[in-house]
């Protein structure tokens, strides 16, 4: 019993519900009948009246019934009747009671508390595939959009929390400057000729113009849209090659990559992620940068090395940060590789980073394909 019902189950709702149908009338048909043969068996019991010819051709009444025997006859009559009428209704009232038992109780109750969930903003749960009906495949699109609403939320708190940091970085890196701008204000007023205080203040000044901008441009970067569109892989070889020539001269820069066919990739997050990472690594090659493509599970990887100190132990650590400096440089270290990760993070991939055994750096970067 219990493999049929499971069978009934991944019916579809016309299918089951057109053989429930069908069981109730054939059940009501069943009992009707045996209805029928149980008056008739009463009935018999009682005479009919009339006449009766006999095998010599001699007519001979036959006993009439009496008014007791006549109302019984009626009374089965009237049982009958009613058997005819409330057995189809019965099968069909049972066809229906039980359609709604196996077929849409327990998905109903499932999407109502599911839906009820989510108006509360409660995503904690998990709605199961009971059945291969409509009704099924209905709770399996709620599940997936209820994960596709908790990673959406997940990402909203991700990007919440990082802004947070970014924040608290921003204030922590705008207090020392803030505060020599400050004092050299103050030596200002005391001398006016003070050149080495008035280049002071311009140097902060630009820093904190520098901070606003990183700012910006990361509001910017959460923003940006992924539109995939095809490249050629000598188009993408060519650009790697002006933009090393351009970030890196003097440099000898190394590139290699597939020379036939095309990937599907943001053409502009691609180019803007290869500008900061060969950018970066120009600044700390001593004489080589290696440039390589390759495709891999889906994944276009994007990879930048040079021969250079390779990075701290603490940026491989924790990754890179929007305000982190590296010792002995004067700009801004983490924005580049930052805002690079963010860019893989919006294609599908992300952004690797370690240090050669051979010495210097490389930094790879993965986007996803369709």
């Amino acid at each position: 019993m219990r493999v049929q019902v499971e069978r009934l189950k991944n019916m579809s709702l016309r299918r089951s519900f057109f053989l429930l149908t069908l069981c109730g009338l054939l059940a009501a048909l069943i009992l009707t009948a045996l209805l029928w043969k149980g008056c008739q068996a009463v009935s018999s019991q009682y005479p009919s009246g009339g006449v009766m010819v006999d095998s010599n051709g001699v007519i001979q009444p036959l006993p009439a019934p009496t008014p007791e025997q006549m109302r019984m006859r009626a009374a089965v009559d009237l049982i009958f009747l009613l058997g005819c009428i409330l057995f189809p209704a019965a099968g069909l009232a049972a066809a229906g009671m039980l359609f709604y038992r196996w077929k849409l109780k327990e998905p109903l109750a499932l999407l109502l508390e599911g839906t009820q969930r989510v108006q509360a903003h409660d995503l904690d749960f998990t709605i199961p595939n009971l059945s291969a009906d409509e009704l099924g495949q209905i709770c399996t699109a709620f599940e997936n959009m209820r994960l596709e609403l908790l990673k959406t939320n997940q990402e909203l708190w991700r990007q919440a929390e990082e802004r947070k940091r970014l924040n608290a970085a921003f204030a922590h890196d705008l207090r020392n400057p803030i505060t020599v701008l400050k004092g050299n204000v103050k030596l200002l007023r005391q001398d006016a000729s003070n050149q080495q205080a008035l280049d002071r203040l311009e140097s902060y000044t630009l820093r904190i113009e520098q901070y606003v901008e990183a700012m910006s441009s990361i509001q910017r970067l959460e923003q940006m849209p992924v539109q995939p569109a095809g490249a050629a892989w000598t188009d993408l070889r060519s650009e790697l090659a002006e933009t090393a020539r351009l970030l890196a001269p003097g440099r000898e820069p190394a590139i290699c990559g597939p020379d036939m066919g095309s990937v599907q990739i943001d053409h502009g997050i691609f180019l803007t992620v290869a500008e900061n990472l060969i950018g970066n690594a120009a600044r700390f090659a001593q004489k080589k940068l290696e440039i390589a493509l390759v495709l891999e599970n889906n994944m276009l990887l994007l990879s930048v090395a040079d021969d250079g100190p390779g990075f701290p132990p603490e940026l491989l650590k924790n990754g890179p940060k929007p305000f982190g400096t590296a010792e002995g440089t004067d700009g801004h270290f983490g924005m580049g590789l930052y805002s690079s990760g963010l860019l893989c993070c919006k294609h599908g991939g992300d952004l690797r980073l370690e240090n050669r055994e051979a010495g210097g750096a490389a930094v790879t970067a993965s986007f996803q394909i369709k």
